[in-house]
């Protein structure tokens, strides 16, 4: 399959995004424009709950690609996002307690990408992502997921911290990555289960951290000090994996 690149340049191109229901992840406007058009993207921006950056003519300049972005650019999802409740029902219909990533601020599309992947590969029924802050489904993240995203779905939140506590609601477990966290093989983590992953640099923000029920640590002896979020995310889901195997 390939991939289209995912920038949508000019007035009436981003206005047919939004209108054709395309999934925009964010819009580009140009800083202080109010006219007509403008306000229309504007307005439609806001009943989709679309991320806007006002940005300078400079920074859409450097952006653009067909040098055409009549002061705005948005950047579309290069897949359709699930819902929470999809992902939900995706457990049931298996007969499965749910299996769900969750990762706060990812930002490098190939983390994203290998992430997806593994999601799929370990079994998971879902991925979800934060709106802000957190890259989206671009084409890259795309391309490294190698196949997987057309198999697994990835929901889009607005709060990550609300999502966990309604999936409690749910009688979901959460443990979060976290180097200063209990051994991973000391802990039980059988059932329905979410795995929290956090940012390249900073890790699981301290209000995502508070909900969750456990933080794991992943035994390391080497002289460095944490693992590429991608390949923590692989090590933790295949505990988790080996734990539900052996019930």
């Amino acid at each position: 399959m390939g991939y289209t690149e995912s920038y949508v340049e000019g007035r009436n191109a981003v206005i047919e995004a939004f209108r054709s229901g395309k999934t925009i992840d964010k819009l580009f406007l140009l800083d202080g424009c109010q006219d007509g058009p403008i306000m229309t993207i504007k307005r439609e921006a806001k009943k989709q709950n679309c991320l806007m950056k006002f940005v300078s003519k400079e920074r859409l300049d450097q952006m653009s690609e067909t040098g055409k972005h009549q002061g705005v650019i948005a950047l579309v999802a290069a897949y359709e996002y699930a819902e929470v409740e999809d992902i939900l029902n995706a457990a049931k219909e298996k007969g499965e307690k749910p299996f769900i990533f969750l990762l706060d601020g990812i930002e490098d599309p190939h983390n994203l990408g290998a992430i997806i992947r593994t999601a799929h590969l370990a079994g998971a029924h879902g991925v979800i992502i934060p709106k802000n802050r957190a890259v989206g489904l671009t084409a890259t993240v795309a391309r490294t997921s190698a196949g997987a995203l057309n198999y697994t779905m990835v929901a889009k939140v607005t709060n990550l911290a609300t999502t966990i506590e309604n999936l409690k609601k749910e009688g979901m477990w959460f443990v979060c990555a976290d180097m200063k966290g209990e051994t991973m093989y000391r802990l039980d983590l059988t059932g329905a289960i979410g795995l929290v992953i956090g940012n390249e640099g900073e890790g699981v923000s301290r209000l995502v951290k508070e909900k969750c029920d456990f933080l794991a640590a992943i035994p390391m002896k080497g002289q460095i000090d944490s693992l590429n979020a991608s390949v923590a995310a692989g090590v933790l889901a295949y505990e988790i994996v080996r734990q539900q195997t052996m019930k």
